[in-house]
């Protein structure tokens, strides 16, 4: 499964409204440049992101956007889910022969692990500790 921009950015929308989650409104122009990204392409995110009941409007002069619920109650699986669709690693699952079928099942229910144990609210509170995990190895 591959995500695309719409998954990566809807993201990105997202974390930065949980950021700011209890604050007030933020706008789309304002996600856009923190991030350098396109706000008219925001603005084609935001809908479907509304539609499913995770975020509101807020019309106005210092009107833009919020949460719907509390950041730890959304996870990056729904938002996911909401912008690119079903979560699977191959289309066709039902028909491959059950050998690869059990591979493949495995994997989705992998991500899908990840995605929904992972809250907005933890994205937004990831410190970088610039340390990365790694294996050390002896011979």
């Amino acid at each position: 499964m591959k995500i695309s921009t719409k998954g990566r950015y809807g993201l990105t929308i997202m974390i930065e409204l949980a950021k700011k989650h209890g604050e007030g409104p933020t706008s789309l122009k304002t996600i856009a440049q923190i991030h350098n990204l396109s706000e008219h392409y925001l603005e084609q995110l935001i809908a479907p992101l509304r539609n499913a009941g995770l975020v509101k409007s807020i019309r106005g002069a210092y009107g833009g956007y919020v949460l719907a619920k509390n950041p730890e109650n959304i996870t990056s699986g729904d938002i996911i889910r909401v912008l690119e669709g079903p979560i699977s690693p191959v289309e066709g699952i039902e028909d491959e022969e059950p050998v690869k079928r059990q591979l493949w099942i495995r994997i989705r229910d992998a991500v899908k692990d990840v995605l929904d144990s992972t809250t907005l609210e933890d994205l937004a509170n990831y410190k970088d500790t610039g340390e990365q995990d790694s294996y050390m190895f002896y011979i």
